[in-house]
């Protein structure tokens, strides 16, 4: 029995004040196709209100151009620098306000468990992650650690949620 295809359009996002990875794959069955990724920068020298806002626009004005079905969002992690924990925090919220905004359901992810999804070890590095996301996704030529990351966080969600996709459609088919 062959289940009926269905393409979902996933938006990954990479939080961060200064900048914000983004990246857009679409997802049909277990394959991934790379559509689109990009950073939003913000300028330090802003004050964070305004900061804060353009993370908002640029996230927002993303999902209005590629109109993605799902997004996911890389969760924080607690460092030593209190101030720059809450910061991250901030624009994690902004990013993730920009995607309820739209309709979007969001899922969470955990560094480590990127990493692990991704590259099949919770503590791989920079260059591992490069390496695998462009043998993943052969098409793309990410900007930024930041995009590449974004991508990653999209990779996480696809892979996730293949299962249950695939449950849905099943019983959607047996209806």
């Amino acid at each position: 029995m062959t289940l009926p295809s269905h393409t979902r359009r996933l938006l990954g996002l990479d939080p961060g004040l200064t900048a914000t990875g983004w990246g857009i794959v679409d997802v049909t069955g277990s394959r991934l196709v790379h559509v689109a990724n990009g950073t939003v920068k913000s300028k330090a020298k802003d004050a964070l209100s305004d900061r804060l806002a353009m993370l908002h626009d640029g996230v927002a004005s993303i999902i209005a151009a590629h109109q993605p079905d799902e997004a996911a969002i890389e969760s924080v992690f607690v460092n030593k620098d209190g101030q720059a924990t809450l910061k991250l925090g901030q624009a994690r919220g902004v990013a993730i306000l920009a995607a309820a905004q739209a309709g979007l359901d969001v899922a969470e992810y955990a560094p480590n468990h990127i990493k692990k999804s991704v590259v099949g070890a919770g503590h791989a590095d920079k260059r591992q992650m490069m390496a695998m996301v462009t043998m993943l996704l052969p098409t793309c030529d990410p900007h930024s650690e930041h995009s590449v990351d974004a991508l990653a966080v999209a990779i996480t969600h696809a892979h996730g949620t293949a299962g249950s996709a695939r449950l849905a459609a099943a019983l959607e088919a047996k209806a």
